[in-house]
Formats: structure tokens, sequence, C-alpha cells
């Protein structure tokens, strides 16, 4: 796949306000600062297509992005931002689970972990909840540029077998150097295409 246009196409901060725009929609996951923004840039060759900060926790909303008029990526709240109120944190969840519940596009599910991280006990609820839900998923395995290639092979398997999903469903990301992108990109191609036959 190839992406030619992209566009942001709007936030919402309650699924009251959500809009079915009756196209797939792909949904990226994860802890906060674990790199969403800056895979949702690379995927879209746009620098600023998506806000990047260097500030856990940025992302407080629903954040659509319509690709190639064919599709949707929805970039969700962060979760797991370590100076968020329970409070917060209890309605980032809820809102999560809300747009699970309410959307009937979700196709896929895009869930990130950073490789230099063990993953969290909110991303092995991810993974389960896709499992039980019957939801397509990739793990997306970012920032692979900070560990040596020596270091990757256990850290990966770490990643495996903590998440206890198999090695086809991930892909190793790198939004620095770019790499995966071709793999991620062809990986959401057959997610879009399985959605319409």
């Amino acid at each position: 796949m190839e992406i030619k246009k992209a566009e942001f196409a709007g936030c919402i901060g309650s699924m009251k306000d959500y809009a079915d725009r009756r196209l797939p929609e792909i949904a990226v996951a994860g802890r906060s600062n674990v790199g969403k923004s800056s895979l949702i840039n690379l995927l879209c060759n746009r620098d600023k297509l998506a806000k990047t900060s260097s500030t856990p926790g940025k992302t407080r909303t629903l954040n659509f992005y319509i690709i190639n008029s064919a599709f949707i990526l929805v970039d969700l709240p962060g979760y797991g931002y370590a100076e968020a109120s329970k409070k917060e944190k209890t309605e980032w969840g809820r809102f999560i689970e809300e747009y699970f519940d309410i959307s009937r596009n979700l196709t896929h599910l895009l869930i990130l972990v950073d490789i230099r991280h063990e993953p969290t006990e909110n991303d092995v609820l991810m993974v389960n909840y896709a499992k039980s839900m019957g939801i397509p998923y990739t793990v997306v395995i970012t920032k692979c540029d900070k560990a040596s290639r020596h270091a990757r092979g256990p850290l990966i398997e770490q990643i495996v077998r903590q998440l206890r999903t198999g090695i086809n469903d991930i892909i190793i990301f790198s939004a620095r150097d770019g790499e995966g992108k071709k793999l991620l990109a062809a990986r959401l191609e057959s997610a879009v295409q399985a959605r319409r036959a």
C-alpha cells in the first residue's frame, strides 16, 4: 500500500460525538510515549500530521485520520501515564472501552510496545481483549533503533512470551529509520481488503 493522501478528520472527547463514516477503522493503541504519533506520521509520509510530544499523556482524545479516502486510523489515548490521576486513568480506560463497544467499523488493532520496556499490565489486557473479541491485531514493537541487533532477539522473545502472542503477530518498527514501514503498510492493506471481502 502506498499512502498518497492522509488528512486529519477531527477528534472527539466523548463517544456521543462519534461519527460513523462507514469506512474501515484501524485503531492505534499503546502506553503513553510509546510512539503512536511518530508511527502515524511515518506511515502517512507527513512530519506533523499527528502531533508528537516528549511529554507523556498528550493524547487524551480519539484522533481520526482518513487515509487514501479508503480507511481511518484512530489514535487512541495513551494508557498508563504515571502522573495522571486515578480518575483520569479510569476515564481514559472507559473511553477506549466505549469506542471498542460502539464502533462497528473496527477492522484491526495495532498495539504498540516499546522494545526497551517489558509489556505493561495494560498491554497484556489489550492483547487479551483483542483475542476475546475476535479483533485481528498486530503487536508493533517500536523504537527498535534504540536496541542493538544483538539485544533485540531476547527483548522480542520476552515481549512475545509475556503477551502470549505469535511471532507472526508482531512487526519490528522504528520511526527514526523506517524499519518495518513497508511490512506495516502491507498489514494495513490486508486488513482493509479483508474487511471489504
